[in-house]
């Protein structure tokens, strides 16, 4: 997914709409809750802050922030005996996380 945009909905004179913040936020997963937040953040930043699209813009950013850092629990519960993997949280992310060996080392040091 790229951050580009369908140019009619960020044209100048475009009236944004509810539905159209919903086109964006229908197929929100984890991994692309971030482009998506982008694109929404792009299609609300001209309206007035009572606006109902960006009412729901930005209810839908705040959903978005969390599934991105805290993942969303699919399909079954872990098997006895295996934890299931922990989700990133926006508390415990780096700012800039560390380089790819660097992280490989750490998750090496981690199972010893």
């Amino acid at each position: 997914m790229s951050q580009s945009e369908n140019p009619e909905l960020l044209r100048e004179g475009h009236a944004v709409t509810v539905e159209d913040v919903r086109a964006l936020m229908g197929a929100s997963t984890p991994h692309f809750a971030l482009q998506l937040r982008a694109r929404i953040r792009a299609l609300i930043r001209r309206l007035p802050s009572d606006h109902p699209a960006r009412t729901e813009g930005e209810r839908e950013i705040a959903r978005l922030d969390l599934i991105a850092f805290a993942g969303e629990v699919r399909g079954h519960a872990a098997e006895p005996g295996l934890a299931p993997l922990a989700s990133v949280s926006a508390l415990d992310a780096p700012a800039h996380p560390p380089a790819a060996g660097a992280a490989n080392a750490a998750a090496a040091q981690a199972h010893r």
